[in-house]
């Protein structure tokens, strides 16, 4: 995608992208929200092509594309928060080859249909911290370039390699599936997270906010080798699904260190 151009760069063709999922994946882009991030994907070599800026401001960033001034308000009305920051950054959508990635990966956070923009990000700033190779999300997974997952990925996005693939590719690639579950089911041997094996080439699996992983993966039907869960006390069932990859995540780089 070296010659991909943003074109036309003008408020509606920016108010689709921040908007739009399809569009984002159709036309390539996606858009970075205020000074911190686009400076960040800018060291990270992230593509940025065009900038929008309130007219008068000094908001630009050196390296973040060509500047486009928007009369006084327009931000405001086009932005995904009610109050943001300029400028907002068309930036072209990382390209990665997944069996690449896969293939040299050796610590994978894999999320099946996580759906919630928020939860990723967290996710992804957590896996970024803990070492993480990349992060594999199923299809039908929230967009990783939401621009709530952006601004809460606090530009772990860019510099993690996030790919969309299924389970049996990052089975091929040689990766030990490690389910994670909130309790036990009849023919599911579930360990403590603490008493588990994490070192290896290891793809630890997330299930959905509300599902989890399905019921009926035992320990032997179903792509997961091996389950381990987070002891808890209390009244609740299970930790959210960022909170819980949070935990899982540090404590495979502990034993990885």
């Amino acid at each position: 995608m070296s010659g991909l151009e943003f074109k036309n760069p003008n408020v509606q063709a920016l108010r689709r992208l921040l908007a739009d999922r399809s569009e984002r994946h159709t036309t390539g882009f996606f858009v970075i929200e205020g000074p911190v991030a686009a400076a960040e994907a800018v060291r990270a070599g992230v593509r940025c092509m065009t900038q929008f800026v309130p007219v008068g401001s000094d908001a630009a960033i050196e390296g973040a594309g060509q500047r486009v001034e928007l009369s006084e308000g327009v931000l405001e009305r086009v932005g995904s928060t009610k109050r943001p920051q300029p400028p907002l950054t068309v930036a072209a959508l990382p390209q990665h080859d997944v069996e690449a990635v896969l293939a040299t990966a050796s610590f994978v956070l894999v999320l099946d249909q996580v759906s919630d923009p928020g939860n990723l990000g967290t996710i992804m700033r957590s896996a970024e911290a803990a070492g993480a190779d990349a992060i594999v999300l199923t299809p039908g997974s929230v967009d990783p370039y939401n621009p709530k997952v952006v601004r809460s990925s606090a530009s772990a996005i860019f510099h993690v390699p996030v790919v969309e693939a299924s389970f049996e590719v990052v089975g091929r690639a040689g990766l030990t599936l490690v389910g994670t579950s909130s309790h036990s089911f009849p023919g599911r041997t579930v360990r403590s997270y603490t008493e588990t094996d994490l070192t290896g080439r290891l793809a630890l699996v997330m299930g959905n906010e509300a599902a989890g992983l399905p019921d009926e993966w035992t320990d032997d039907i179903g792509p997961v080798g091996r389950w381990v869960t987070i002891p808890h006390a209390g009244r609740s069932e299970s930790l959210n699904v960022a909170m819980a990859a949070t935990v899982l995540v540090f404590e495979a780089a502990r034993q990885r260190a």
